[in-house]
Order: structure tokens, then sequence, then C-alpha cells
């Protein structure tokens, strides 16, 4: 039906004769002339149709927004002080000789010239992904894509497909189960992840293995989650931690420079406990200059017991974050920040305002100064680098908490002062995470997964002191995101039995749920390591949006709901008998 896109024409086809299928985004009458502005996925061009044009005229008189139309034109070279700038195809015209109604649209329920909410984009998601702006997305993230294909094909991986009936294994999330009516009574998981394929698969042979594919976890949404999600899932033999590292890097590197024109440069390398020591997370964003300063070690003989209370505990922590420019911030300011951080466990939040650094005492303005000498002040004001104008803030708590409230608080501050350099990308791979990490309870659970290797450690050393070991792990770091993560796998069935023992899986759930990958590690198991990223997340961050649900096509809501179909839904009733299922009342908690 057509023989161009809109968004293709250009000077070099001057006088030709094209045929176009797409939609009216704009349409204006002079008086005389009409002037449409046609758009399909690939971009929009000005049609002018004449009233010379009888039959094309009548048809442009009765255009909308949105009609489906199909024209017939000869493409017009515009005279340069008539070009439009702000337009891909702002160069030519097409002069309209026949036009054809194909479908009318009705009244629209999106204003592509307002702001829309998210719930009225998501339930008309099909007039939303008309808009050039998400075309954009959806066909970037489509490069990406064809891009990771590329470059996996021309490395020697080989795309191979895993099952998406499975059986359930410990992946961090819940499971999305899937009732079978052959067999009443049991269920399918949905993969969280390929895990164990990918690692039967390295004990097949196949040396490199990659997938895009589709994972699904049950557990809280947000902006940069969903329930179903797409991962870039890589597998290798015979290549080191850092031989991973190398290629899957370049991988991103070269998409960046390819898709974006961006060249990211070499990665740096920093080990967990320093990302969490100086940014409270182990995700960081470099592109903030923040970072947090132990200062417990000078509160250690305080009276303030907020302070010399963490500062004297073995698991407390007291961490200055110095903030330039910070001194102008109000009262109401900083009571705003306590709250803030009250979202993640803290108490409170001190602070430290230096007015003039050359007046002493008398230049510095705290709640907390008259719990402080002069010397302690002293030393916190050359250990945090502070000078006049800047503000001191303290976290002061449990470990934990104050890596997450200050951490995140460190976040607000350099978007809310413009301290972040959004301009900016921020690679980086964080390596050496614990192995093991305990709950609120004191059970013990793996950072990563269960198949992740300790580093440099045997069986018995591991069992021996596991609390100290770390794991051959590595996330890869973008601008505060992760975006992909990886470990060097166990490839011995003693090392994977150690392992289960301290995750408290006996033997006997060992075998009843994996028993197939235990025995497979008996049978000249290669070693063997990968690396899986978020695809969603990669196409975020290259289309410059802070949600994930932009770039895919049809997203849930935060509630795991689609708005568009209404999923999920009741099933019907003869359904649920066949698969031996009976739906009971949800519990009314207020009448328990």
């Amino acid at each position: 039906m057509r023989t161009h896109y809109c968004g293709h024409l250009n000077k070099s086809l001057a006088g030709q004769t094209v045929e176009l299928c797409g939609w009216v985004n704009r349409r204006r009458d002079l008086g005389g002339l009409i002037f449409i502005d046609m758009r399909d996925r690939e971009g929009i061009v000005q049609v002018v149709v004449d009233p010379d044009m009888a039959d094309a005229y009548a048809v442009a008189n009765q255009l909308r927004n949105e009609f489906c139309i199909k024209l017939t034109g000869v493409v017009n070279a515009r005279p340069d002080s008539q070009a439009n700038k702000d337009m891909a195809t702002g160069e030519v015209e097409i002069l309209a000789q026949s036009l054809e109604i194909i479908n009318r649209a009705d009244v629209l329920p999106l204003d592509f010239n307002q702001k829309n909410s998210e719930e009225q984009r998501l339930k008309y998601r099909y007039l939303d992904l008309r808009r050039p702006e998400m075309s954009d997305r959806i066909k970037l993230r489509a490069k990406a894509s064809s891009f990771v294909r590329r470059f996996l094909d021309e490395n020697g991986f080989l795309d191979i497909e895993t099952p998406v009936l499975t059986k359930a294994t410990p992946e961090g999330a819940r499971d999305y189960l899937v009732p079978s009516r052959v067999h009443k009574g049991s269920f399918y998981a949905l993969p969280q992840s390929p895990q164990l394929f990918k690692q039967l698969l390295m004990m097949s042979g196949f040396d490199r293995y990659y997938q895009i594919v589709k994972c699904f976890r049950d557990e809280d949404l947000r902006a940069d989650r969903q329930p179903e999600f797409t991962q870039i899932d890589i597998e290798t033999s015979f290549m080191s931690a850092e031989q991973v590292r190398e290629v899957t890097e370049k991988m991103i590197r070269d998409m960046w420079l390819e898709l974006k024109g961006v060249e990211l440069g070499e990665f740096p390398i920093m080990p967990y406990s320093e990302a969490m020591r100086r940014f409270g997370s182990d995700k960081p964003d470099l592109r903030n200059p923040l970072e947090l300063v132990d200062v417990a070690d000078l509160l250690k003989d305080v009276e303030f017991k907020v302070f010399s209370g963490p500062a004297n505990d073995a698991d407390g922590r007291v961490a200055a974050l110095r903030v330039p420019g910070g001194a102008s911030l109000s009262r109401k300011q900083i009571d705003e920040y306590t709250s803030f951080v009250a979202i993640y466990g803290a108490k409170g939040l001190a602070w430290m305002k230096v007015n003039d650094l050359t007046a002493g005492m008398e230049g510095i303005q705290s709640p907390v100064a008259k719990f402080l000498n002069e010397e302690i002040i002293t030393s916190i004001v050359e250990r945090t680098g502070a000078q006049t104008g800047d503000i001191i803030l303290f976290g002061a708590d449990k470990a934990n908490v104050v890596a997450e409230a200050i951490g995140a608080l460190r976040l607000k501050v350099g978007k809310d002062l413009e301290l972040t350099d959004t301009s900016a990308w921020a690679p980086l791979w964080v390596i050496d995470f614990p192995m093991f990490e305990a709950d609120e309870e004191g059970n013990v659970a793996a950072m990563h997964h269960p198949f992740t290797s300790p580093l440099n450690m045997t069986p018995d050393e591991l069992k021996a002191n596991p609390s100290s070991a770390l794991s051959n792990a590595y996330d890869m770091v973008l601008n505060g995101y992760e975006v992909g993560g990886g470990s060097v796998r166990i490839h011995d069935a003693t090392m994977q039995a150690a392992v289960f023992d301290l995750l408290g899986i006996d033997a006997q759930e060992q075998q009843l749920k994996f028993g197939f990958l235990l025995d497979a590690l008996k049978f000249g198991t290669p070693p063997h390591a990968g690396l899986a990223f978020g695809l969603d997340r990669l196409v975020m961050l290259l289309c410059g949006t802070e949600n994930i649900r932009d770039v895919i096509a049809f997203p849930k809501t935060t509630a795991a709901a689609c708005l568009l179909t209404d999923a999920p839904s009741m099933a019907n009733p003869a359904a649920l008998e066949e698969l031996a299922i009976a739906v009971t009342a949800a519990k009314d908690k207020d009448a328990e």
C-alpha cells in the first residue's frame, strides 16, 4: 500500500510520486490550502492539499486527528527560506494528488498535546504508543536487542531457549505458579531466571550461551521493576570473572557508542565494602560527588548517646555527609530531610552548618554542638573537608540503617541541590560481595543466589568461617542503576552441598529441589561463569527516562495489573474445576 515511510522523505526524492500510509497528526485549514502533518512510525511529513485537487480537497476537509489515511502525492523541495529545521523531513512537503480515509477515529481519550495521566496512557496504550516519543523508545529498544544479538553472535555465543514451565527454585522472590491439568495438585513455576538451565547448558558443552528471555518475579514493584521483565542472559565455560567482565563491558560500551554516540570509557572497579562505606549503596551513582565519611572514632566518648551509642556498637556506624553550599538550607528543608530518612528507619538527622570556617566555634551552628567540644568539631570539619557555607549531615544507627538512610539522602540532596551531573555517564563494576547475608531473624541467605562460588575458599574453609566469605560475583552499575549482575558458578558438587548446608537446606531437601543439578555436577562439569543484564533498565537509561514502563510496549502497573486488558481477572469456574482448584474468599483482617 505504501512506497515510502513519511519520515524517510528528503530532497533526493523531489519530483517523485510517492504513496504514504499513516495517521493525521495535525490538520490546518488556512482558508484555501489545507496542510496535514502525516505521521507513521518513522516520522512526520507535511502534506499540502490544493483546492484544485477537488477530490483530495473534499476528503481533506473531513480529516481529524488520528484518522488513518492513505495518500498519493508528489515530493516537492521547499525553498530554503521555508524549510522547517525542527522536522527531519522539513526540507520537503508532499503535494497531494489523491487522499483516502482508511479508517476514522472517534473523539480521542488521550490528548497528544497535553500531559495525560499514566493510568490513561496504560489503559489506551495502543494510542499512547503512536506518540513519536513512545514510538522512538520502542524502536530504540528493538535496536538494542538487535545490537545484542549481533554482538554475541559475532563473539561465538549461541542463542538457546530454555523452558518457561519449570520447577520453583530459590532466586530471592516469590514465584508465579501455573497449575497442571494433567498432574492435578502440582504446579509449574515461571522462571525468575534461566539460572539452572544455563548452568546445565555449560555442563552440556555449549561453551557460550545467550538468550534474550522473559523472567517472572512476584515481588513489590517500583519505577524500575515489572512482574515480567526481559533479561539478556549470558553464560560461559572456561572463562574467568575478569574475562566475563571484559566481554560484557565491551558489549555495553559498543552499544552506547552505536546507539547514543557516547564513549563510556573504561569501567572502574570497586569492592562492595568500599561502595557501602563511601556511598551507602552497592549501586552508587558516581555522578553525585557527595560521600559518606566515618566519624565514629571521634565520638565514642561524647555524652550524646545518639552518637556514642552507635559509635561503640560493633554493628553500629556514625557517618557524616558534607553538602557543599548546604548551609543555605532552611530549618524547614532540614526537617523535610529528617522525615525522609525516617522512611529508611533512621530515628533522626543531626546537622552542623559551617557558616564561617575562620570564626572557629562561633562560625558553627548546630543543635548538637553543645554536646561536642571544639577539638571534636574541628576534627569532623577537617575529616569531611567542609568549607564555609557547607552543612554536615549525620547518620548514627545500626550500620545497615545508616547506609540505607544516608545513602538515599545523598541521592536526594544531590538531585535537590543540582549537585549531580545529570549530563554525565558513570559506569562501574562492583565486586567482592559478601557470600551471605543475615535477615532480622538471623537466618542466613545467599546475597546473590545459592549457585554463586565463594572467592578463593575450599568447602572446609567456607564452613569454618562463612561470615568472612566473599563471593566471586560482580555487578555492573550505570548512573546508580544495577544494569547487570553475575558470578562465577559453583562447579563442584562438594562445594554446592556445603553452600546448601550453610543456607539450612538439608540433604533431603537438596535432593528434592536440586537433585538433577547435584547429579549433573558429578559428570565432568566445566568451570563456568555468567552475567545477566536487565534489558528494560538498559533501554530506560538509553532513552533518558526514569520509568521502566516507558520502554515496555504493554507494561503492568505498580499493582501488577494490566489496565488495557484488565488482567489479572477471575478464572472460569469450569477451568478451575478441571484443574482441581478452589478459590476461597480472602480473610477480612478487620473481622479477626
